[in-house]
């Protein structure tokens, strides 16, 4: 039986946390590091093998990558929470908290649904390099045709943003969270910012309605194609669809928390069976980095996009995607 080294499990356990983030598909760079690198990686880490270890391996990391994401965002799922369990209560869908709660419902089903019922056939199908290669590739394409097509409602959208990120705070919202007083830590300040950035973000978002929620969380099931990245076309829908870059990038990061949790959570069980003996200290490894890479690239990714492109990432995919593509098909 094949078997999981420590230097395997500490690199793909970390591109997995960073990869799931950013636009470029943490599944895609899964299928294609160990091809790339042949030998023992390319047995050890067969994502298409129904035996491989790789399998447990990965659930793991899925769960360590969406808690890494609900670190950074925990704040703002606290309010969704009590907005989803008060919508209950009361019989109502009135605040922008209920109406987020509900939208991400709305959003996640069609992945949700989709991913139970065919994601074995994707993995087995799809899995292979090659194909992963050309994803990556349709993956660019994807983005850069995100930001050449871009609605000018999206863009309208843009300039809204940083006209009301410009405007003093409601005062409903400069209360938000811990008071920030002239001798606040910088950190503090910046927490409180973001905070007031977030509730700020929801409003936008919420006024789009369930309709475009859904729509925009259909685009989560290209995502289990191996190369195309779920935050990279749940963003490009949601541009599509009109909302600013931001606030596309913030719908993203929260569609992606509980669809990575639900998949994580439900093979939890592969780690204690048969695929999961003998690598559990390379599974905690991989998976503490992959929780530190998932929450250092949001962080970093929520900042990024409120000046800058998708195209970088496009870039990488396709000449990435064209390369790993001629190795494998031509050369290897």
């Amino acid at each position: 039986m094949s078997h999981l080294t420590y230097p395997e499990a500490l690199i793909v356990g970390f591109v997995q946390g960073v990869t799931e983030l950013f636009p470029l598909s943490s599944l895609g760079h899964n299928v294609l590091i160990p091809a790339m690198v042949g030998g023992s990686w390319a047995t050890d880490l067969n994502v298409a093998k129904a035996s491989s270890p790789y399998l447990a391996f990965i659930v793991g990391l899925h769960v360590a990558t969406a808690i890494g994401i609900t670190a950074y965002f925990w704040r703002d799922w606290v309010r969704i929470i009590v907005g989803f369990f008060s919508s209950l209560r009361h019989m109502e869908i009135e605040t922008p908290d209920q109406k987020l709660a509900w939208m991400i419902i709305f959003a996640t089903i069609p992945v949700g649904l989709t991913g139970v019922i065919f994601e074995k056939t994707f993995r087995i199908i799809f899995g292979v390099p090659s194909r992963a290669a050309l994803f990556l590739v349709a993956n660019g394409l994807i983005l850069f045709a995100a930001e050449k097509f871009r609605t000018r409602r999206s863009m309208a959208a843009d300039r809204e943003v940083m006209a009301e990120r410009q405007r003093k705070p409601e005062p409903e919202l400069v209360g938000a969270g811990a008071p920030v007083g002239a001798h606040a830590s910088g950190h503090r300040v910046e927490r409180h910012e973001e905070l007031i950035s977030a509730i700020q973000s929801d409003r936008r978002i919420v006024s789009y309605g369930y309709l475009e929620a859904l729509i925009i969380g259909c685009a989560q099931i290209l995502a289990l194609l191996a190369g195309i990245s779920r935050d990279g076309v749940t963003m490009a829908g949601g541009m599509f669809r009109g909302l600013s870059r931001e606030d596309a990038a913030r719908f993203a990061f929260l569609l992606a928390t509980p669809v990575i949790f639900a998949a994580g959570l439900l093979k939890v069980p592969t780690l204690f069976g048969p695929l999961g003996r003998g690598i559990e200290g390379q599974i905690l490894v991989g998976s503490v980095l992959s929780g530190v890479g998932a929450y250092l690239s949001v962080r970093f990714l929520m900042k990024y996009f409120r000046t800058r492109t998708l195209t970088p990432f496009a870039i990488y995919s396709v000449i990435i995607g064209l390369a790993c593509f001629v190795y494998l098909a031509f050369i290897k």
